[in-house]
């Protein structure tokens, strides 16, 4: 529960505790960011790790220009980390198979394969990309990808593009609008809406297909 508690914090105070590692780590905070953003995106268990909120806050954070640090290099590095996190979290998929999704698995949620199966026929290759911009389908769906046994060559380019396509999109984002005033003064208020943008659309699918289970019993 602690550590709940401490991840709730941080991803609601986000900017706070990021100006409190880069002044303590100064360039020792890029390969921070790297190791967050390559957690949360390369391993199965990681999910509730900061991510769109995390690259909304850090290019906030450089572009107030007291930071001393660098938008493109911060880029390339996140960019990198969100590509070689998916890559492990592809092989692992692939190593492991089906067989790590079991009822009653807490963690590996058989619900979270079903649903991810679902999206990836629903969408095809594309939703390796789309599932960038969804917390939890971002670290499941590589991993199925693996299970399923889709081409490393295929999924790389998926990876790539939808990698490089979330990284600069929420910088981008943070960078240009994350110091107007309105944002930055109520900017617990905006990390909430991002978080909560994001986790919208799953939900909405999740009582979809609840309900629509709900009408094949009756």
């Amino acid at each position: 529960m602690e550590v709940i508690r401490h991840i709730i914090d941080f991803t609601l105070h986000i900017d706070q505790h990021l100006a409190e590692i880069i002044q303590q780590y100064q360039t020792g905070a890029y390969l921070i960011l790297f190791l967050i953003i390559f957690a949360e995106t390369g391993f199965v268990i990681t999910p509730f790790l900061p991510g769109d909120s995390l690259l909304f806050a850090v290019a906030a954070l450089i572009a107030k220009g007291d930071t001393g640090l660098d938008i493109l290099l911060m880029s390339t590095l996140l960019c990198l980390a969100a590509i070689a996190g998916n890559t492990l979290n592809y092989y692992l998929g692939l190593y492991i198979g089906p067989k790590a999704f079991k009822p009653g698995n807490r963690i590996l949620k058989l619900e979270y394969y079903n649903k991810t199966q679902d999206f990836f026929a629903k969408h095809g290759g594309k939703a390796v990309i789309l599932s960038r911009f969804l917390p939890i389908f971002r670290t499941v769906a590589p991993f199925v990808a693996g299970v399923g046994g889709m081409s490393i060559r295929r999924y790389t380019l998926y990876n790539v593009v939808g990698g490089v396509s979330w990284v600069l999109s929420f910088l981008l984002l943070g960078y240009l609008f994350g110091n107007i005033p309105v944002i930055k003064n109520n900017f617990t208020l905006v990390i909430l809406i991002i978080i909560f943008s994001s986790v919208i659309p799953p939900l909405y699918s999740a009582l979809r297909s609840k309900k629509h289970k709900e009408g094949d019993v009756i």
